[in-house]
């Protein structure tokens, strides 16, 4: 007769599942593009490394990468035209996907701030209350996948045991933005910042209903907070254009309408030069004409100009 067996205590079955992140891009991006990378890979402990992509392959081959290296997400930095830069973040091999495009960079060695976590600290992920807007549901989906690509696993062995920093997404109203920033929390400034929280804490009316901050106080207690967040870098902003039902690549659930391309921003940029050229050259042309016009306007008449117009009329 078979029994149930019983759980087991050991570090092996207590131990959860690991969980990595592959992180790499295409071939043909830049410097700076290279260092956001890094700074990338140096706030996910438990990503692997891969060597760039080739041009000639497709992108979905970055679930086979993805699950040769036994990872279930993917960060993938696309380069096109060596200045524009997209990002895919990607649950492999069953998606969803994420094509982002990345704007505003400024790595950690550009911005030296004087924020300094410890490496390989887990963080606490902060979304803004925009993603928790039922009425669209693609940014609950995409707030989803982001918590899955950058939350580090607890207990993975390349981490440590602390959390000393914070992970931002913002969002700014109805903008398809996403802003994201890196903090290092100081503990003896946010203890105090909890501390005026509980002094000007309004009382509570009754158990179920939380304390909430005296509106004379509030701007002292936000200022109190950002002083225990201290900024370490990277910066970027992150423009959705097309979420995928699968990875790299399926049905598409959701689009962008607002996107205005790279390209098509700079066609716009050329066809505004070649029209501001046109207009000044037929600006110059006119001016000329006017000028012309009103200098022969202005000359003086000739007394002798009709002295032999009689006489070449006669002889004819």
């Amino acid at each position: 007769m078979a029994t149930r067996a019983e759980p087991s205590n050991s570090p092996e079955a207590t131990r959860p599942p690991r969980r990595r992140v592959l992180v790499f891009s295409t071939r043909g991006i830049g410097t700076q593009a290279r260092h956001l990378m890094e700074d990338i890979r140096a706030l996910l402990p438990h990503s692997k490394r891969e060597q760039k992509l080739d041009a000639k392959d497709r992108l979905d081959t970055a679930n086979e990468i993805a699950e040769l290296h036994g990872c279930q997400a993917c960060v993938l930095f696309e380069a096109r035209k060596r200045q524009d830069l997209y990002l895919w973040t990607a649950l492999t091999p069953g998606g969803p996907t994420v094509r982002w495009e990345v704007q505003n960079v400024h790595t950690m060695s550009e911005l030296r701030l004087t924020g300094n976590a410890l490496r390989a600290a887990r963080p606490i992920l902060v979304f803004d209350r925009e993603f928790d807007d039922g009425a669209i549901p693609h940014r609950q989906l995409m707030k989803e996948l982001l918590t899955q690509v950058f939350t580090v696993p607890r207990g993975d062995r390349r981490s440590r045991p602390f959390v000393d920093r914070v992970m931002g997404f913002f969002m700014a109203g109805d903008a398809e933005r996403v802003w994201v920033r890196n903090y290092q929390i100081v503990p003896d400034k946010l203890a105090k910042a909890a501390q005026r929280w509980r002094v000007h804490g309004r009382p509570r009316t009754d158990e179920s209903s939380p304390a909430e901050p005296a509106d004379a106080d509030e701007e002292e207690m936000n200022a109190a907070l950002s002083e225990a967040l201290v900024e370490i870098g990277p910066r970027l902003v992150l423009t959705p254009i097309r979420l995928f039902a699968g990875s790299f690549g399926g049905k598409t659930l959701w689009e962008n309408r607002q996107y205005i391309s790279p390209n098509e921003l700079r066609r716009m940029a050329r066809l505004r030069h070649d029209r501001g050229v046109l207009e000044g050259r037929s600006r110059k042309k006119a001016r000329r004409q006017t000028q012309l016009a009103e200098a022969l306007a202005a000359a003086p008449q000739d007394e002798l100009a009709d002295v032999f117009r009689g006489t070449a009329e006669e002889s004819q």
